[in-house]
């Protein structure tokens, strides 16, 4: 195997000539931060999709491409004279270090969760030290997916008391939440319906954040699950207008076998 210095040397030469105004790619070139962040971002999922699959292969795959996003990144800040990959790399190795003193210090920790809060602690002291944070909920980042950003609001909340202690109450919020929902969609207010439907998602990520369930992986299992079922009504249905030309009574009869063959074979497992 080659060593993994040469490698990366090798990957941040190939992005010094991509980005070359001479002889690199036109595209290359012409991007910015805000330009390439989208891709960035798009590349953190199809890791998280190739980890769903259980293909390593794929996840290899994926993680070049997300780990490339992140020399591109420093190559337009070198080139703008910020820093490098090289400071890149320095600043992550001396946070680790710093956020895990049980490892690298004399420090000692009970278990994951306790080490979780202590991250949290060092974190929260980190930002207090760079100044400019009067609020607890200051630097969860605006471009997150949001359901994630929920998650992290509410976990900054709960930092000094402000949640529910259980699951069940968080089941009260959202039958008084679903409520809501009825009556502004009763009302024919659109901006209302969408203000309660955001609410009824909020307290939604919450009851997962109470359950120490991912919202978001819970949510791309109800995709794939949605996926496989939708994909085998395709299937008996045998062609597109033959699709189309269902009833959603037949449609909702094919799903419902499908429903039943794959729990099957989820049993039979």
């Amino acid at each position: 195997m080659a060593s993994s210095r040469t490698d990366i040397e090798r990957l941040l030469e190939i992005m010094a000539k991509l980005r070359d105004p001479e002889s690199g790619c036109p595209w290359d070139v012409e991007q910015d931060f805000a330009t390439i962040a989208p891709y960035t971002i798009e590349e953190a999922y199809e890791v998280a999709d190739a980890i769903q699959h259980g293909s390593m292969p794929e996840l290899r795959d994926e993680l070049g491409d997300l780990l490339f996003q992140v020399v591109f990144h420093a190559r337009m800040a070198e080139e703008e004279g910020a820093f490098d990959f090289g400071d890149v790399v320095a600043a992550v190795c001396d946070k680790m270090v710093r956020r895990h003193p049980h490892v690298f210090g004399e420090a000692t920790v009970a278990d994951a969760s306790v080490q979780a809060e202590a991250w949290e602690t060092v974190k929260e002291r980190e930002r207090e030290a760079r100044g400019g944070h009067d609020s607890l909920l200051d630097g969860v980042p605006r471009g997150m997916a949001e359901l994630q950003r929920a998650v992290k609001l509410q976990k900054r909340a709960a930092r000094v008391g402000f949640d529910w202690r259980s699951p069940e109450p968080v089941l009260g919020k959202l039958d008084e939440e679903l409520q809501e929902m009825h009556e502004a969609m009763r009302s024919g207010n659109v901006e209302e319906t969408e203000e309660e439907l955001g609410d009824l998602l909020f307290v939604v990520t919450n009851l997962a954040r109470q359950l120490d369930i991912d919202p978001a992986r819970s949510l791309r299992r109800a995709n794939a699950k949605f996926e496989l079922r939708f994909r085998a009504i395709e299937e008996a249905a045998g062609s597109r207008a033959a699709l189309e030309a269902m009833s959603l009574d037949e449609m909702e009869a094919l799903w419902q076998q499908a429903k039943s063959r794959y729990r099957k074979q989820e049993s039979d497992e």
